[in-house]
C-alpha cells in the first residue's frame, strides 16, 4: 500500500532526499583553496566564532562553495548554542513558520521539511508557530546533516593580527589558531553586552537581573516582581515570572502607549534584502532611524501571556527614575509614584561596548564606526545607530585610520550590529540565508584573489588532455602529379 503523503516519512528519508538534492546540484563544491602553513602551524581558512543560527548558516554556505578548511567554535555546551534554551523565554518564535530561514535555497533543509518528516503534513497544517525548543532541535539536526563540526566549550580570548593577512585566534582552552578570515557570529550582544541603566550599579545583585541573565524564576514564586521595558524580552520575562507564581508583576514602560506596528516586517521583500546594502548612507540611516523611533512591538502572543494574569499591572508613561534598597526590598521610583518590589528584571536590550568583548581588545580600537564618518541630519540623531560598525560589502570591519591594522579587514561582523550597513540579514530568521551567502561569496572572492598567483600556476600546470589524438580518422595523403603521370 502506498504511504499517505500526509504521513511522516522519517528523518532518514528526508536526509536521503537532501543528499540527492546536493548531488544533483554538485554541492558541496570541490575544495579549491590552497592549503597553507605559517611558522610551522597549519592555517585555517575561516574560523567562525559562534555556532548559533548565524554561525551554522555561515559555515554551511562556505562548505557549499568548496571552502572546507573551517573551525567553528562556541563557548556553550553542545546543543545549547544561541539563545534558544538559555535566555530566550518566549513560548514560540515570532517569525511565521513558513519562512525558509537558514535553508540556503535547499527545500529539504527547511524547518518545514524537518517537521513534516517527523510528524506529518497534518501536524504541520495544525501547527501555529514554531515552539522555541523545537527550533533548537532543528538547528542541531541542521548542523549534523550539513557536516558542520562544532568545537564546544571553547571561548575566544583575543584576536591578534599575526601579519597583514593572518589573525591569531587565541582561546582560553584550545590553544591559538592561525586564520585567514574570522567570522563573528556572536549574536545580539556580539559587540558588547547587556544594557543596564547606571542607576542599578549601586544596587545589590540579589535584587535585579538583566533579561539576558540566567534567572531562577522558581525562586520568584510569591514575590513582588517588576520588569523594565516593553519589548519582546521584557514581556517574555514578565510572563515567565507570572507563570512561576509571582505574587504581583509590575511592567514599567517609558512610552505612553505600546508600539503596535512592526515596521520592517511591513516592507519585507527581496528588494529590501538585496537592496538595503546598496543604499546611500543617508537613506540607510533614515530607514533605521524611523524603525528605531517607532520601536518594534512585543509579539501579541507574548503580551497575552502577561495580560491574562490578574496580578499583572502595566504602567505606561513610567520610566524608572531611581532605585534604592529599603527594608530588604527594592523601591522603584517613577513619575507615577513609588513601587516596592522584591526583584526587578531589566528588559532593556543590548549595547555596543567593546570593553565587554575581550576577544576584540587588540583590534577594537581600530574599528571604524558610523559615528567616525557620518553626521546625520538635525533631528535624526540616534546613539545606537552611531555605535554601529561601518562594514565593507563582505561584512568585514574597516579601519578607523587606514594602514594601522590591515588585518582588521579579515574579521567579519556577522551579527546583529551589522544591521545599519547590511540590513536585517544577521539577527533574525527571515533573511539569514541571504546574509550567509553574501558573507560566504565575499570570503570566497577574497581567498581567490589573495591566491591568484597559485591559481594561475595551477592553470599553467594543468595538462589533462581533452583530445586523445585519435578523434579524426587517418586518411591517406593525396597522390602527387608525378604519381598520376606514372
Amino acid at each position: 500500500m502506498l504511504q499517505d503523503r500526509r504521513d511522516p516519512i522519517g528523518l532518514d528519508a528526508l536526509e536521503a532526499r537532501l543528499r540527492q538534492d546536493l548531488e544533483w546540484l554538485e554541492l558541496p563544491g570541490k575544495p579549491w583553496v590552497p592549503r597553507r602553513e605559517a611558522n610551522g602551524q597549519t592555517v585555517v581558512d575561516v574560523v567562525i566564532l559562534g555556532a548559533g543560527m548565524c554561525g551554522l548558516a555561515a559555515a554551511a554556505s562556505l562548505r557549499l562553495l568548496g571552502i572546507d578548511n573551517l573551525r567553528v567554535l562556541d563557548r556553550a555546551p553542545a546543543g545549547q548554542e544561541g539563545p534558544w534554551l538559555t535566555y530566550a523565554r518566549m513560548e514560540t518564535l515570532r517569525s511565521p513558520k513558513t519562512l525558509a530561514g537558514p535553508a540556503l535555497g535547499l527545500p529539504a533543509l527547511t524547518f518545514r521539511a524537518w517537521f513534516e518528516a517527523r510528524f506529518g503534513q497534518a501536524a504541520w497544517e495544525s501547527l501555529g508557530k514554531i515552539p522555541r525548543a523545537q527550533w533548537m532541535e532543528y538547528l542541531v539536526w541542521y548542523r549534523q546533516v550539513m557536516g558542520i563540526t562544532v568545537e564546544n566549550g571553547v571561548t575566544a580570548s583575543n584576536l591578534v593580527p599575526a601579519s597583514d593577512d593572518l589573525i591569531a585566534v587565541q582561546t582560553d582552552n584550545a590553544g591559538s589558531l592561525l586564520a585567514r578570515h574570522v567570522v563573528l557570529a556572536t549574536g545580539r550582544d556580539g559587540l558588547g553586552g547587556a544594557f543596564v541603566p547606571a542607576m542599578a550599579a549601586g544596587i545589590d545583585r540579589r535584587f535585579w537581573a538583566h533579561s539576558r541573565d540566567a534567572i531562577d524564576f522558581a525562586a520568584l514564586a510569591g514575590k513582588r516582581v517588576g520588569v523594565v521595558g516593553a519589548g519582546a524580552s521584557a514581556m517574555d520575562n514578565a510572563a515567565s515570572a507570572l507563570e512561576a507564581g509571582a505574587a504581583s508583576l509590575d511592567l514599567f514602560v517609558r512610552r505612553t502607549t505600546l508600539p503596535r506596528v512592526n515596521k520592517f516586517t511591513g516592507i519585507a521583500s527581496a528588494g529590501v534584502v538585496h537592496g538595503f546594502e546598496a543604499l546611500p548612507d543617508a537613506w540607510k540611516w533614515r530607514f533605521l532611524h524611523h524603525v528605531f523611533g517607532e520601536q518594534t512591538p512585543p509579539p501579541r502572543d507574548s503580551t497575552l501571556r502577561v495580560s491574562r494574569h490578574k496580578q499583572a499591572r502595566l504602567h505606561l508613561g513610567s520610566p524608572v527614575q531611581a532605585l534604592r534598597e529599603q527594608d530588604d526590598a527594592l523601591v522603584v521610583t517613577t513619575p507615577q509614584g513609588e513601587h516596592v518590589l522584591d526583584f526587578l528584571v531589566f528588559g532593556t536590550g543590548f549595547q555596543v561596548d567593546l570593553s565587554l568583548r575581550p576577544e576584540l581588545a587588540t583590534v577594537g580600537p581600530h574599528i571604524r564606526f558610523w559615528r567616525d564618518r557620518f553626521t546625520p541630519d538635525a533631528g535624526q540623531e540616534q546613539p545606537e545607530l552611531a555605535a554601529s560598525p561601518d562594514l565593507a560589502p563582505d561584512f568585514a570591519f574597516q579601519e578607523k585610520q587606514p594602514g594601522l591594522c590591515p588585518a582588521l579587514s579579515r574579521i567579519h561582523c556577522f551579527n546583529y550590529p551589522s544591521t545599519l550597513s547590511h540590513g536585517k540579514l544577521t539577527g533574525d530568521i527571515p533573511a539569514v540565508s541571504a546574509g550567509a551567502r553574501r558573507l560566504a561569496e565575499g570570503i570566497a572572492r577574497r581567498l581567490f584573489v589573495a591566491d591568484s598567483a597559485l591559481h594561475f600556476a595551477r592553470l599553467q600546470a594543468f595538462d589533462t588532455p581533452e583530445l586523445q589524438g585519435d578523434e579524426w580518422p587517418a586518411t591517406p595523403a593525396p597522390a602527387t602529379s608525378d604519381q598520376n603521370a606514372a
